[in-house]
């Protein structure tokens, strides 16, 4: 009885050991700050979100395209009113807390130089050096414990769900035109950035900091990374396995936006769930417990036409772009989770009507795909919408999968579209509590 005993007792160690070892990393991006209204997210809003993360990763760096430097997308926020020290500051109140500088992210938007990502691979010594260096006296000047990576490669070009006859005319046209080539030259830009990692690593390490790389949505990670060489460079790689569907990029028809396993049915593509990408690392040898599983706090909103049907069940085809933008994220085709919350069956839209209407909410009994919820267009084509998204059930769903492929954790994208005032429930932080709980 006394070996039982110690013998279980080792076996909860254990297994309390591995819960303990799960990150729960959060993204903030600067840029909510900046936002009117009930979206905006200071850092007073912030800390209280940040004593359930493992990380802070705050964005975002860009790229000069003149001298190749990294600079604060946000100068004027971060650096003349301080906001990198408020950040870095919080250190101090939660010591548990690590803070890192993120570059890239999608938010480095520049219509006049789009390729300077892929010139600074291309680029020679002196250029690089001059990045590598710029990085590293913003972490340093300004407290940050490391550097988030989120290189902004060419994204993959979106596809449509075809029907058998759809599919049969594709395979004819590519007879005549080929396959589209997003990045004739991956092969050459996937050497250069494990360089550029590989010396990113060496000059951060030196002086105890921390790098991490994050895969941005819908990059193809076979085309950019070389995981085994890259590897033991950096401390995580963050997957955000979300937007593999969205209003922009497939305006005429809707699906899950980040499932976590396979839908096969419907000739969907068999890499568009966090399932496909976190096995594509994992066979190619890079460590489980380096694996940061990434979700979204936000939904994907896309406009329904009176062709859209009424069941609202995907693949929902003839819809019309995004949906208009929310009070709060202020951004057409995305609402965060109160938005998306205030939208549901609740005492106060219970007997409203029009674009009021409360929306059908459709679960996920499987854990395997995330939920839904609509409302049909009117037989004027107006009111429709379709909006894929994670609650709290699916973020806890999703630490659990953490769990039982033994990954380094989950990371949230990004606070500021959870519910960070507890509009919906009275509840602050509804996903980041449920994500963490679980973990």
């Amino acid at each position: 009885m006394r070996l039982l005993i110690i013998l279980l007792c080792f076996a909860v160690g254990i297994h309390g050991a591995t819960n303990g070892t799960a990150n729960l990393m959060c993204y903030y991006d600067s840029r909510s700050f900046t936002r009117e209204g009930l979206g905006k997210l200071s850092v007073a809003d912030l800390e209280l979100g940040v004593q359930f993360c493992s990380h802070l990763i705050y964005g975002y760096l860009g790229v000069n395209p003149n001298t190749y430097q990294a600079y604060s997308l946000q100068e004027d926020l971060d650096i003349h009113r301080h906001q990198f020290f408020e950040v870095t500051a919080l250190k101090q109140k939660y010591p548990h807390l690590k803070v890192l500088l993120s570059l890239g992210g999608d938010a480095d938007v520049d219509p006049d130089h789009p390729n300077k990502y892929m010139e600074l691979l291309e680029g020679d010594r002196n250029r690089q050096v001059s990045f590598m260096t710029s990085v590293l006296h913003l972490i340093r000047s300004y407290g940050f414990d490391g550097l988030d990576l989120a290189y902004q490669f060419p994204k993959n070009k979106p596809r449509k769900v075809h029907s058998e006859i759809g599919m049969l005319w594709k395979k004819f046209k590519k007879v005549f035109t080929g396959n589209f080539i997003v990045d004739p030259k991956s092969d050459e830009h996937k050497e250069q950035f494990t360089t550029i990692v590989r010396d990113l690593r060496n000059i951060l390490h030196a002086d105890g900091y921390s790098l991490m790389l994050t895969v941005l949505p819908n990059v193809n990670s076979s085309w950019y990374f070389d995981v085994p060489a890259i590897a033991g460079f950096v401390d995580y790689v963050n997957l955000a396995a979300f937007d593999f569907l969205t209003p922009e990029r497939n305006p005429e028809e809707a699906d899950y936006t980040a499932p976590l396993y396979e839908l096969q049915e419907d000739n969907r593509l068999p890499h568009y769930n966090a399932d496909f990408q976190i096995n594509y690392w994992l066979q190619h040898q890079f460590p489980a417990n380096k694996i940061i599983l990434g979700m979204a706090t936000y939904g994907r909103a896309w406009r329904l036409s009176s062709d859209s049907g009424l069941t609202g069940t995907p693949v929902v085809s003839k819809t019309e772009g995004p949906a208009p933008a929310g009070l709060q994220s202020q951004m057409p085709g995305l609402l965060s989770w109160p938005e998306i919350c205030a939208k549901l069956p609740n005492d106060v839209n219970r007997y409203l009507k029009g674009a009021d209407a409360p929306l059908n909410r459709v679960g996920d009994p499987t854990k395997r795909y995330g939920v839904f919820a609509y409302r049909p267009a009117n037989s004027d084509g107006e009111h429709g919408i379709w909006i894929s998204y994670d609650d709290a059930e699916s973020a806890a769903n999703k630490a659990g999968y953490v769990h039982s492929k033994n990954l380094g954790g989950l990371s949230l994208f990004d606070l500021s579209y959870d519910d960070f005032r507890g509009l919906c429930t009275g509840d602050k932080y509804p996903l980041l509590r449920a994500a963490k709980y679980r973990l």
